[in-house]
């Protein structure tokens, strides 16, 4: 009898504690103050064509400062099928996640898409600064793939063939 009791009063004090909470259903949060925490919708992301490459095969949406200016900046890039960066380096690391499709990625100063490994969305890559890397989508690929990256500007990129255009169709 005595676990009883215990049981009705752990109950009614369970009862007592959500009553506030069922009463208060109808209250509404304060609405967000897009000065203090700004947001932008994905229609309203806007990408441009990377300067110096051609037309659909790889785009930039600025999302937080630039790669061109000194301190961290935040981007989101976008290769199309058929086309891929030659071996270059930054001065600092980037920090990459995969969010659409499939990037196509390698390291090292020889440029062979054949060797570039798959990585899907979800996937995070760390390029270390100052190591010859390549990538992009190869041909064939059913969509475009978009990275979202990180890091700290000036990117100060340099190409393993400075003679050779940044972008290539594979």
């Amino acid at each position: 009898m005595a676990g009883d009791n215990v049981s009705r009063r752990e109950m009614l004090a369970l009862l007592g504690g959500l009553a506030p909470l069922l009463l208060t259903g109808t209250a509404e949060a304060s609405p967000i103050n897009t000065s203090e925490t700004m947001y932008t919708l994905p229609n309203d992301i806007e990408f441009t064509r990377q300067a110096g490459s051609p037309p659909k095969s790889v785009e930039n949406a600025l999302l937080y400062s630039s790669p061109t200016k000194e301190g961290i900046y935040y981007t989101l890039l976008r290769w199309y099928p058929g086309y891929m960066s030659a071996p270059h380096s930054y001065a600092s690391d980037r920090l990459c996640v995969v969010l659409s499709g499939t990037w196509w990625i390698n390291s090292g100063a020889d440029f062979d898409p054949g060797h570039t490994v798959p990585v899907k969305a979800g996937t995070f890559v760390r390029r270390i600064a100052r190591t010859w890397h390549y990538d992009g989508v190869r041909r064939g690929e059913p969509e475009p793939v978009v990275i979202a990256i990180c890091g700290i500007g000036p990117v100060d990129i340099r190409l393993a063939e400075p003679d050779k255009p940044l972008v290539r169709a594979v």
